[in-house]
């Protein structure tokens, strides 16, 4: 017999013997069937389990464990502050997960977990499996526990002493939970678009009646337009300023004349509120200050300076703002310059967890800004 009629007699009988073996593997484990092909085998309880990580919106999968607040926001800082934002707004086009608190009715609405979201279970679950970016299921259930609680905290849903478990989970009810219906669409839209389609009564012409917009596709370049634009409607004013310092002195408005403690910076120094207002970038994404300002993952910060500590309305302070407002501290120089400085050394517990503002100039800008623009 020739080389190659003994190498193929070789391969005829392995393909023989494989086939065998998978015959009798598939025969002994899962016997072929008339729909199928008796391939594989049943699934082993501990490789079931190794999936089965969902959770149901009544608590049903929830694993044993427990995780506070305080543990849940420096495993926040840790692992998803730099997509998600120091205070939950978000870094670029990463997912808004604070705020947005009554804007579902607005032309562009802020759809958060204490905004949009119908169940607890879902933000458990999608933390626990998915979570952090780019080490998916590398927490274990106290931790996820933990970034749930953080993340109530957040949106102002818990306060900072809360700690979730498995026995509160169920317990907890997000806002817009009532807002979400069962999807009806089979029984009520199919049956529209199942019958014969009209094909009498149509339109000689068509035209364009109206134009879509897409608002804010490039964030980036949107958010410079906008800096550039409230750069020139404050360049005018200053510029009178600017003349106004040249008219020759009066009685009423003389060299000698004391400015008040307000305008003195303020109006004194235009280039220390621009330095300000570049500093106040890392601020707006939770403060607004100015005509039209509101509460946003932060309160508004018009009329700040003398104004009592943590009594803006309709804001849901910390409980050491709160114990703030009801001894009576205003904010004053000094006090603002402690707590931009040092957020939680100032106020301990605050939901505030910016780490602060380290250059002493860059804080007196601030100031300066803040009483310029909010008054």
């Amino acid at each position: 017999m020739s080389k190659s009629l003994n190498l193929s007699a070789v391969a005829l009988a392995g393909s023989a013997l494989a086939f065998s073996a998978i015959t009798a593997h598939s025969q002994d484990v899962a016997p072929s069937k008339a729909e199928g092909y008796g391939l594989g085998r049943v699934a082993l309880p501990e490789e079931v389990a190794a999936w089965d990580i969902d959770i149901r919106p009544d608590g049903l999968g929830l694993p044993e464990g427990s995780g506070d607040v305080e543990t849940g926001e420096q495993l926040y800082v840790d692992n998803c502050a730099s997509c998600h934002g120091v205070f939950g707004e978000a870094v670029g086009r990463w997912p808004v997960l604070a705020g947005g608190t009554g804007t579902l009715d607005d032309r562009d609405p802020v759809k958060t977990v204490g905004s949009y979201w119908p169940y607890l279970s879902t933000v458990y679950d999608y933390i626990h499996r998915a979570m952090p970016f780019g080490h998916a299921q590398s927490m274990n259930a106290d931790q996820s526990y933990a970034l749930t609680a953080y993340i109530l905290y957040l949106n102002d849903l818990v306060e900072d002493d809360f700690a979730l478990t498995q026995e509160n989970f169920a317990g907890i009810s997000l806002p817009n939970v009532d807002n979400f219906i069962p999807d009806d669409r089979p029984g009520t839209e199919l049956p529209q678009f199942s019958g014969e389609p009209c094909m009498t009564g149509c339109k000689d012409t068509v035209e364009i009646t109206m134009h879509a917009s897409v608002l804010d596709v490039t964030p980036e370049e949107t958010a410079a337009k906008a800096e550039q634009a409230k750069a020139e409607a404050t360049r005018e004013p200053t510029a009178a300023t600017e003349d106004e310092t040249n008219v020759e002195p009066t009685p009423e408005t003389g060299a000698d004349a004391a400015p008040t403690e307000t305008a003195g910076v303020a109006q004194s120094d235009p280039a220390l509120i621009a330095a300000g207002e570049k500093a106040f970038r890392k601020c707006k994404a939770c403060h607004m200050v100015g005509e039209g300002a509101k509460n946003r993952v932060g309160p508004q910060l018009n009329d700040l300076m003398g104004r009592t500590i943590g009594s803006v309305d309709d804001f849901r302070y910390s409980k050491v703002f709160e114990d703030a407002m009801k001894a009576g501290d205003v904010w004053t120089n000094e006090a603002l310059h402690a707590f931009l400085a040092d957020p939680r050394g100032a106020m301990p517990k605050t939901k505030m967890s910016f780490k602060g503002v380290r250059d002493p100039e860059d804080i007196d800008a601030l100031i300066a800004y803040l009483e310029q623009v909010g008054g």
